[in-house]
Formats: C-alpha cells, sequence, structure tokens
C-alpha cells in the first residue's frame, strides 16, 4: 500500500479516528490512578475498565498482570499506565501487523472479500485499488455482490476513479459464475491482482454462507490455490460481536486476513487487541474515514499508542 502522506499526518488521522477509544480509555485510567497505588483494587478497576473498552477478558488480565509484575505496591501515574499499557498493546499486535503484498508469482493474485452487511467491503476494495495502482500493479475488479444494484453501482465508481476494469453482471445473477468468469478473464489479460467483492451475509445464516464457499469452490477449477487471499472486513462499531464473525467466517472459508474499518465511529477500537489475542489472524488494514488515505496497512505502535493517547 502506498505510504503517500507524511507518518505524522497518517498518525494525526489515526489519533483523530480512535479519539473516542482513546477518551474512554485515558477518563478511566485517570479515574482509577490518581494519587493511588498500584494496589490489587486498583488493579482490579484497571482490569474491568480494559474489559468495557472491548480488549476482552484475556487481554485484560494479561496486561493487567504485566503492569503487576514491575509496578505493583509503587506509586504511579496515569502517563505511566497508559505507557506500559501502549508497550504492551503494541506487543501483542506486533505479530499480526503485517501488510497486503500481493504475490507477484500470481496472476493474478485473488483476493476475496467478505463480511456482514454494511461493514464496509466495497469501498475497502474500492481503497485497496487505489493502493495497488498506485504501486504499478495491474488491478480487475469483481463487482460479485450480486444482490444489491447499489453494489454494483458503487464498484463501477470505484473502477473509474482508480482506472481498474470492473467485471460486472446484472443484479441476481449467480455470484459464483461471475467470479469465475471474473478470474478466466484477469489470467487472459495478465493482471496481477483480482479484487472480487461478495454480498454482505449474515454470520448466523447457514445458506448464505453456503454461497461463500461456492464462489471458493468454483475459483479452485480454474486455480487450485484460489482465492489466495480471503479477507474478511469487520466493523469496528459492532464491538465484541466481531469475534463472532471471525469464528463463523473462519470456520466456513479459511479466512486469511482481517482489515477493520469504521475505527473513527466508536469507542470500542479495543477490540482489535482482543481479535489478535483470541485469533492471532493477520491485520492487513484498517480504515478510519472516507478517503482512501484513511485505508492504511496496521502497524501496532501507532495503534497501541493512539489508543492509549500517547504521542508519537
Amino acid at each position: 500500500m502506498s505510504e503517500a502522506g507524511t507518518k505524522t499526518g497518517w498518525f494525526g488521522r489515526l489519533k483523530a479516528g480512535l479519539s473516542r477509544s482513546s477518551a474512554k480509555l485515558g477518563d478511566g485510567i485517570s479515574g482509577i490512578f490518581s494519587q493511588r497505588k498500584l494496589d490489587a483494587a486498583a488493579l482490579e478497576d484497571l482490569e474491568e475498565l480494559l474489559i468495557t473498552a472491548d480488549l476482552g477478558v484475556q487481554a485484560a488480565a494479561r496486561l493487567t498482570a504485566d503492569l503487576a509484575k514491575t509496578r505493583f505496591d509503587k506509586d504511579i501515574s496515569p502517563q505511566e499506565v497508559r505507557q506500559a499499557l501502549a508497550a504492551d498493546i503494541a506487543a501483542i499486535l506486533e505479530p499480526v501487523a503485517k501488510p497486503l503484498r500481493p504475490d507477484p508469482a500470481r496472476k493474478p493474485n485473488v483476493v476475496l472479500v467478505v463480511g456482514v452487511n454494511g461493514s464496509g467491503k466495497t469501498t475497502t476494495i474500492g481503497k485497496l485499488a487505489k493502493h495497488f495502482r498506485e504501486q504499478g500493479l495491474k488491478v480487475r475488479l469483481a463487482a460479485g455482490d450480486t444482490f444489491r444494484a447499489a453494489a454494483i453501482e458503487q464498484l463501477q465508481l470505484w473502477g473509474e476513479r482508480t482506472g481498474c476494469p470492473v467485471v460486472a453482471g446484472k443484479p441476481g445473477a449467480d455470484a459464483a459464475g461471475l467470479a469465475y468468469g471474473a478470474l478466466e478473464t484477469a489470467r487472459r489479460e495478465g493482471d496481477d491482482v483480482l479484487l472480487i467483492d461478495t454480498a454482505g451475509r449474515l454470520h448466523n445464516r447457514a445458506e448464505l454462507m453456503a454461497g461463500l464457499q461456492k464462489i471458493s469452490r468454483v475459483l479452485k477449477k480454474l486455480d487450485d490455490s484460489a482465492p489466495h487471499d480471503v479477507l474478511l472486513v469487520l466493523d469496528a462499531t459492532t464491538g465484541q460481536n466481531a469475534h463472532a464473525q471471525v469464528e463463523t467466517f473462519k470456520a466456513l472459508v479459511q479466512v486469511t486476513g482481517l482489515v477493520v474499518t469504521k475505527l473513527d465511529g466508536t469507542a470500542r477500537g479495543g477490540v482489535l487487541v482482543a481479535l489478535a489475542e483470541r485469533f492471532a489472524l493477520p491485520v492487513h488494514a484498517i480504515g478510519v474515514g472516507e478517503s482512501a488515505e484513511d485505508l492504511r496497512p496496521f502497524k501496532a505502535q501507532d495503534f497501541a499508542n493512539s489508543l492509549m493517547g500517547i504521542e508519537a
């Protein structure tokens, strides 16, 4: 992905995007640790705060235990707590912070994009297409969300903006057949990347999820290693519900990585820490706004600092 713009510019947008999450955590930490030692009661209050901020029970327990190892029964300021937590959160996130890099040996590298309704799949595809095009890659888009005419039109608009051809059918067309045709075309034209949109699926509707499995099966008829990447797009505002989505999609379509969107619209940014701790799936990118520049490769330390309201 493009590194256009300065690090400070992106960090500023990330910090602003996570301001609701960082305010919730920062206010809570200040309330707990103003003129107080790190005793058992303070640790309990901190663990509860981290859980309510969607970091999850497992990560909250780990973070408070790590803090207790070095600072128990000592005076500690809210700023010191935030800095210690940011360092530990970055350590949890570092192993999963992996940018999406298409394999140049594949022509094309097939990326299937999945998720529930309203998670931001189509917009994410458009933004990824822009980043890949800026790298000089030849990209094709496939409008596999055939349930919604608006999704087809939206992807075609992104195609025009980014200079990427779009394979589309009529609303209601067979999504698996469309994906198959798109891969045939992409192979013939020597494309580097094929990004396939899919209809939003409720993770608890088995018949809808079966449609995704069909797309994957059909692609394998042309290339038995396809899809090479299966990106699950998660809306951060869903908080803990993201866990159930990852679990279900991962079991059915072998999710290979995550993109987390809408972090600017929620105080639940901590859910990303919980997902990393529990699933250890690569987090390829995060989104904090509407523009293509607001979707960037995920960087652990930047995210941890922003979540804790610490300057870069």
